[in-house]
């Protein structure tokens, strides 16, 4: 399987802040913003890999500046890093205040999904060939994000264990 450059699963989707789109205060709903996360990460997965893919985690959102209804948001995705059936998708969200034309980072987001064959099961990716400096740092950093990611799994999967599921409430 052919290495692939991370520009080649670059997706780029900018669009208006509108009023059924903020919250309480006047700012981009961060749900909003993460359901848009998800979307474009999607993309780049499906555009690495050529297969389905489905969300394995979401490793972080890290809201950094206000989105506001003046701006317009930029969602900026690749795949940084690959392991054997997952792809790590990296997202810049960038707000540009559309009467100054300032721009700021508003979040960054990092995901990972996995490519599915067609039965369902994970199915090989290609590995990633970072070209700019910012690829290159998360490339060379992901290795240690895995690795975060597999330890979280395993304490989810051990703290399950004791939680309960509550019997359905009674309808009245």
């Amino acid at each position: 399987m052919q290495a692939k450059y991370c520009k080649e699963s670059r997706v780029i989707r900018t669009s208006r802040v509108f009023p059924n789109g903020v919250n309480n205060h006047n700012t981009l709903f961060g749900g909003q913003l993460m359901s848009d996360v998800d979307q474009v990460a999607s993309v780049s997965a499906a555009r690495h890999s050529r297969k389905e893919c489905v969300t394995a985690s979401t490793d972080s959102v890290d809201f950094l500046h206000p989105v506001r209804p003046t701006d317009s948001v930029c969602f900026e995705s690749y795949v940084t890093w690959t392991g054997t059936s997952s792809m790590e998708v990296f997202v810049k969200i960038i707000a540009e205040d559309l009467k100054s034309g300032e721009c700021k980072i508003a979040a960054t987001a990092l995901l990972t999904f996995v490519a599915l064959d067609q039965h369902k099961h994970p199915t090989l990716v290609p590995q990633v060939i970072p070209e700019t400096e910012e690829e290159r740092k998360l490339h060379e950093t992901a290795p240690d994000r895995a690795k975060m990611r597999r330890e979280r799994k395993q304490k989810s999967k051990e703290l399950i264990l004791f939680l309960k599921i509550p019997p359905p409430l009674p309808f009245f």
